[in-house]
């Protein structure tokens, strides 16, 4: 069994979540959040809480024992781009791209 959480248009580049979560996939639930905890990139706060949602799923489903559940996969989709522009020299702009990121954190028993 599995359980997931699903963290959408959160406010970071997908490409800065990738590069947290790069080696917590397919360890132990406490190894990742003992990882995150200590990293101080923006990112590991967002994925820590979206990991513990997916916990809290596990919990609530009755037939998991929570102690036993290992990471088995986390996704980050791009989301949509909050597109802005800065103004430059002689008239001109230039956009900006605030890009987002869908984050889903799949937990499953070891």
């Amino acid at each position: 069994m599995e359980a997931r959480a699903t963290g959408k248009y959160m406010r970071i580049s997908p490409q800065k979540v990738r590069r947290t979560i790069g080696a917590m996939k397919g360890q132990p639930v406490e190894a990742g959040l003992n990882q995150l905890k200590f990293m101080p990139q923006k990112a590991s706060g967002i994925v820590e809480k979206i990991l513990r949602s997916a916990i809290a799923n596990a919990d609530q489903r009755g037939d998991m024992d929570i102690d036993a559940l290992m990471i088995k996969n986390i996704i980050v989709d791009e989301g949509p781009m909050l597109k802005r522009f800065r103004a430059r020299a002689r008239g001109r702009a230039t956009r900006i791209l605030k890009r987002t990121s869908h984050i889903t954190v799949i937990v499953a028993e070891g």
